[in-house]
C-alpha cells in the first residue's frame, strides 16, 4: 500500500517592514486554512515567514528585537500553532530564533499535527557578509545577524499521521550546496522541506544574475538533488516586492525522480498541494543511489578535510 503525503506549499508573497505581526499572522492562517480545505497533511511555509527578509537592511541592535522570537511556539505565533492542532495539519516553518542565553539563528522547525514539534533545524550555509558593502541600497547581512547552524542536518521519524515518513529541513541557501542534500539522503529521507527568501538579483553585487536566470537556478538545484538522493523536495518562496527589493518566488514541489508536479504561479499568496508517495523514493534508492553498494566515502575525503579550493600545480 502507497504511503502518500499530501503536502502543501504555502507561498507568501511579500511582507513589507510595515506590516505588523498580526497582519502576517492572519495571511499564514488563511494559506493553512485553504492547504487544509485541500486535503493537506503537512503545510510547508517559508524562510524567516513572520517577518520581512530583514538582513537586506542595515539595523541597529536594538532595533533587531522585534524581528526573533524567543522560544517557539510564543504568544505572537501561538495562533498558527492553535489553528493548525484544531485543523489536524503539521507544518514547517522558518523564523529568526533567540536563545535563551542570546544566541541568535536562521532557524526552521517541523511540527506534527498533534501539534507536537518533530524537529528543529538551524541553517548552516549563511550566505553573505557581516559588514555592510558600501554603496549598495540591498545588503545580505545575515552573517552579521546569525551565528552558523550548529545542529548539522537531522532527519527526523514522523509518526504514523505522516506514514513514519523520514523528513528533513533546510534553509534557502542550504539548497544550493550537495553536501546538505547527501547528509540528509544517508539518512535515508524521504521528503524535504525548504524555505527560502532568494532574491530577484544578485544579492552579492553585480548585475550578471537577474530573475530569471536565479529562479532556474532555484528549481535547478531542487530537481537535480531530489532526483539524486531519491527524495520529494518542497521548496517555498517569500515572492514578490518587499520595500523595493525583489524576491523571486517560483515554488515547487518535486519528486524523487526529479520532476516538478506542482509549481507557482504568481508572485503573492498561493497554495499548492501534491500529493506525495513516499514510496516512489525506492526506486532511486534501492537501485541508481544505492549509497551501501555504491558510494565510495575513501574517495571523497577532501570534501570535509577542507574548505577552500586547492588548484593542482
Amino acid at each position: 500500500m502507497s504511503r502518500i503525503l499530501r503536502v502543501a506549499a504555502a507561498q507568501m508573497g511579500p511582507t513589507q517592514r510595515a506590516d505588523d505581526r498580526a497582519q502576517t499572522l492572519g495571511r499564514m492562517i488563511r494559506l493553512l486554512e485553504q492547504a487544509a480545505a485541500r486535503g493537506a497533511q503537512l503545510v510547508v511555509f517559508p524562510e524567516l515567514a513572520f517577518t520581512t527578509f530583514f538582513p537586506r537592511w542595515l539595523l541597529e541592535p536594538d532595533a533587531l528585537a522585534g524581528y526573533f522570537e524567543p522560544a517557539m511556539p510564543n504568544p505572537a505565533v501561538q495562533a498558527l500553532f492553535d489553528r493548525a492542532r484544531a485543523l489536524g495539519v503539521g507544518f514547517s516553518v522558518g523564523y529568526a530564533e533567540q536563545t535563551p542565553d542570546g544566541r541568535r539563528f536562521n532557524s526552521a522547525i517541523l511540527v506534527q499535527p498533534d501539534g507536537s514539534v518533530l524537529g528543529h533545524y538551524r541553517k548552516v550555509h549563511l550566505p553573505g557578509s557581516v559588514e555592510p558593502r558600501a554603496g549598495e541600497r540591498f545588503q545580505q547581512l545575515e552573517k552579521r545577524y546569525f551565528a552558523y547552524g550548529d545542529l548539522g542536518f537531522p532527519a527526523f521519524r514522523a509518526g504514523p499521521d505522516w506514514h513514519g515518513g523520514i523528513l528533513g529541513m533546510m534553509i534557502c541557501n542550504d539548497r544550493r550546496w550537495p553536501e546538505s542534500w547527501r547528509m540528509l539522503g544517508l539518512q535515508g529521507v524521504e521528503l524535504v522541506c525548504v524555505g527560502y527568501n532568494s532574491a530577484a538579483y544578485d544579492p552579492n553585487g553585480g548585475n550578471t544574475e537577474d530573475a530569471a536566470l536565479r529562479q532556474f537556478h532555484s528549481r535547478l538545484v531542487a530537481q537535480a538533488n531530489a532526483y539524486m538522493n531519491a527524495t520529494w523536495a518542497v521548496a517555498v518562496a517569500k515572492a514578490g516586492d518587499e520595500d523595493g527589493s525583489g524576491l523571486i518566488g517560483g515554488s515547487c514541489i518535486v519528486d524523487p525522480n526529479g520532476v516538478i508536479v506542482a509549481e507557482a504561479t504568481t508572485l503573492a499568496d498561493e497554495v499548492l498541494v501534491a500529493d506525495c508517495d513516499l514510496d516512489l523514493c525506492r526506486q532511486g534508492k534501492d537501485k541508481m543511489f544505492n549509497f551501501a553498494a555504491h558510494r565510495r566515502p575513501e574517495q571523497y575525503r577532501a570534501m570535509t578535510e577542507r574548505a577552500g579550493v586547492i588548484e593542482p600545480e
